[in-house]
C-alpha cells in the first residue's frame, strides 16, 4: 500500500501526537482541577470569593455549556480552515480565559471567564483527532489513539492530584494559571512540529445547520444541567429547553438530509461500526461520570481523606488506561472490537456493582483495585470505538468524525453527572430528613441541610456539639444513596454492553486508506482547493 502521509510528516508522527497530547491534557485537566478549587472559591475574599453554590454549580457548566454546543461547529471549521489554524485558535483564546479566571474578582467574572474556556476547548478537543488521522497511516492508526485515549484518562486522574497540590501553596487562581506555561510550550511546539491539513474539497457552507446545531446542543445540554441542579426532570424549565433542544436537532437531521451541501452526511449513522461505537461512548461516559461524581464525595466527605489523597487514590483508573490503552488493538485484532467492547462495557457494569460493598470501613484497597479495573475496561472500548467512528469516515472529513465523537461523549457525560446525581440527591434527602425533622432548624437551612452530605456536614459544623448527631446519620444515608445510584450506572453499562453486541461489527476493517481520496497535508496551510462543487 503506498503511503498517503508525506515522508517528512510521518518521520516526526510521535513528536506530533506528542504535542497534540499536551494540547489535549490542558482542556481535560482544568476541569478535574476545579472540582478541586471549589471550596477554597466558595470562602469569603481574600482566601477565596465567596461564591454561592449556584455560582459554583455555574462555574463548571458555563464551560460546559459552550464547550458542549461549540464542539461540532469546532470540527467543521477544522476541517474548512485548516485543523492547526482552529487548534492554534483554540489554545490562543483558552490561554487567555485562563489568565482572566485566574485574575477574577467576583463569581460573576469567573463564570464569564470560565465560558470563554470553555469557547477555547471546543476548538482544541476535535482538531487534535482530526490532525492524529492524518499524520499516522491506518495501520498504526489504533496505537496513535489509544495512546490519545490513555492520555485522557491520564489527565483526569492527575488533575485533582495537581490542584490539590497547588492550593497547598498557592491561592485558587493557580489552578487556572498552571494552564498559561503549558498553553505557551504547546504553541510552540505546534508552529514548529504540527502540519496543517484540510478538507480539499469541503463545497459550499451550510449556516443553517450549523446555527441549528449549536442552538439544539445547547438547549439540549441546558436542559440536562438545570434537571441535575433542581434534581426534578420533570420541571417546566428543563422540559421546555431539553424537550426544545431535542425538536431543534431532529429539525437539525431533516435539514441535512435534504440538503445538497450538508453539514454533515446524517447517512453515516446507517453504517453501524460508526453508529454502534458513538452510542457505545455515550453510554460508557454516562455511567463512568456518574460515578466519579459520587466517588470524590464517598472518599472525602464519608471517608475523610483530603483532596489530594482523593486524587492519589483514583490514581489506579489513570495506570490502567496507560498500561491497556495503547495495547487495546492488539486484543481487537485478535477478538474484533464487538467482543472487546462488550466485554469492556460488563467489567465496567461489574465495577459499578462492586460498590454495592463498599461501606464505612471498607478497606481502602478494594477501591483502588475497583478503580484499576473500570480503567482497563475504559483502556478497551475508547480506543476500539474512536477508531470505529474515525475509520467509518474519508480522512478528509476526520474534523466532523471527532466533533461527532467529542460531541456524543460530553452529552453523555454531562447527562450521567445531572441524572445520576439527582437519584443520589433524591436517594439522600429521602434518608436523612427524618433526623433533619427533628432539629429546630429554619425550612431554608433544613432543604439546603437535605441536598447533599456536603450540605448536612456544613450544618452540623454549624450547629456545634448538637450537631456531631447528624454526622452518622448522613454517612449511613449517603451509602444508601450511594448503593442505589450504582445500580442505575450498572443498568446503563448493560444496557451499553447489548447496544454494542448486538450492532457493533465483529472483526476490524480491512487494510485500506479510508473510504474516500486522502486529503491534501501540508507545512504551509495552503487555502482550501476545491472550494466549491
Amino acid at each position: 500500500m503506498s503511503s498517503s502521509v508525506p515522508e517528512n510528516v510521518h518521520r516526526r508522527r510521535w513528536l506530533i501526537l506528542g504535542v497534540l497530547m499536551l494540547s489535549l491534557l490542558i482542556v481535560v485537566l482544568d476541569n478535574s482541577i476545579l472540582n478541586v478549587a471549589m471550596k477554597t472559591i466558595a470562602q469569603p475574599a481574600p482566601a477565596g470569593l465567596g461564591a454561592s453554590q449556584s455560582e459554583l454549580e455555574w462555574s463548571i457548566n458555563s464551560y460546559t455549556l459552550v464547550f458542549a454546543g461549540l464542539l461540532f461547529t469546532a470540527g467543521l471549521l477544522g476541517d474548512r480552515l485548516g485543523r492547526r489554524r482552529v487548534l492554534l485558535f483554540g489554545l490562543v483564546v483558552f490561554g487567555l480565559g485562563s489568565v482572566f479566571a485566574a485574575l477574577a474578582d467576583s463569581p460573576g467574572q469567573l463564570v464569564a471567564f470560565r465560558a470563554v474556556m470553555g469557547l477555547g476547548g471546543a476548538f482544541v478537543m476535535p482538531s487534535t483527532l482530526a490532525i492524529l488521522m492524518n499524520v499516522f497511516e491506518r495501520d498504526e492508526q489504533p496505537k496513535a489513539i489509544g495512546i490519545w485515549a490513555g492520555g485522557v484518562g491520564l489527565a483526569i486522574a492527575v488533575g485533582p492530584i495537581t490542584g490539590g497540590a497547588l492550593l497547598e501553596h498557592f491561592w485558587w487562581g493557580s489552578v487556572f494559571l498552571v494552564n498559561v506555561p503549558i498553553v505557551l510550550v504547546a504553541l510552540a511546539a505546534m508552529v514548529l512540529l504540527v502540519p496543517d491539513s484540510r478538507d480539499p474539497r469541503p463545497g459550499r457552507l451550510d449556516p443553517f445547520g450549523v446555527l441549528l446545531s449549536i442552538a439544539g446542543l445547547v438547549l439540549l445540554v441546558y436542559g440536562i444541567i438545570k434537571g441535575g441542579q433542581l434534581a426534578d426532570f420533570s420541571d417546566p424549565v428543563v422540559l421546555l429547553t431539553a424537550g426544545g433542544g431535542v425538536a431543534v436537532l431532529a429539525v437539525f437531521v431533516l435539514h441535512e438530509r435534504r440538503s445538497d451541501h450538508p453539514a454533515i452526511d446524517v447517512t453515516y449513522f446507517k453504517n453501524p461500526a460508526f453508529s454502534a461505537a458513538v452510542a457505545a461512548i455515550a453510554l460508557v461516559f454516562f455511567a463512568l461520570m456518574g460515578v466519579t461524581f459520587f466517588a470524590v464525595f464517598y472518599m472525602q466527605s464519608v471517608r475523610g481523606f483530603t483532596a489530594l489523597e482523593a486524587g492519589l487514590l483514583m490514581l489506579p483508573l489513570a495506570v490502567a488506561q496507560l498500561i491497556f490503552a495503547p495495547r487495546a488493538r492488539l486484543v481487537v485484532d485478535r477478538f474484533g472490537a464487538k467482543a472487546v467492547c462488550t466485554a469492556g462495557m460488563l467489567l465496567i457494569a461489574a465495577g459499578m456493582a462492586a460498590f454495592l460493598l463498599f461501606g464505612r470501613t471498607t478497606p481502602i484497597w478494594v477501591l483502588e483495585v475497583v478503580f484499576f479495573v473500570q480503567g482497563t475496561a475504559m483502556a478497551h472500548i475508547m480506543p476500539p470505538a474512536t477508531v470505529s467512528i474515525m475509520q467509518s469516515l474519508p480522512r478528509e472529513k476526520a474534523g466532523s468524525g471527532s466533533a461527532v465523537n467529542n460531541t456524543f461523549r460530553q452529552v453523555g457525560g454531562a447527562m450521567g453527572v445531572a441524572v445520576l446525581g439527582s437519584l443520589l440527591s433524591a436517594r439522600y434527602r429521602e434518608g436523612i430528613e427524618g433526623r433533619l425533622a427533628q432539629l429546630p432548624l429554619p425550612e431554608g437551612v433544613r432543604h439546603a441541610a437535605g441536598e447533599s452530605i456536603e450540605g448536612t456536614l456544613a450544618v452540623a459544623a454549624r450547629l456545634g456539639p448538637a450537631g456531631r448527631e447528624l454526622v452518622d446519620p448522613a454517612k449511613n444515608a449517603f451509602i444508601d444513596a450511594m448503593h442505589v445510584t450504582v445500580l442505575g450506572s450498572a443498568a446503563v453499562a448493560l444496557l451499553g454492553a447489548l447496544v454494542v453486541a448486538v450492532w457493533l461489527p465483529g472483526r476490524p476493517p480491512e487494510d485500506g486508506d479510508g473510504a474516500g481520496p486522502p486529503e491534501e497535508l501540508d507545512d504551509a496551510a495552503k487555502p482550501p482547493v476545491g472550494a466549491g462543487r
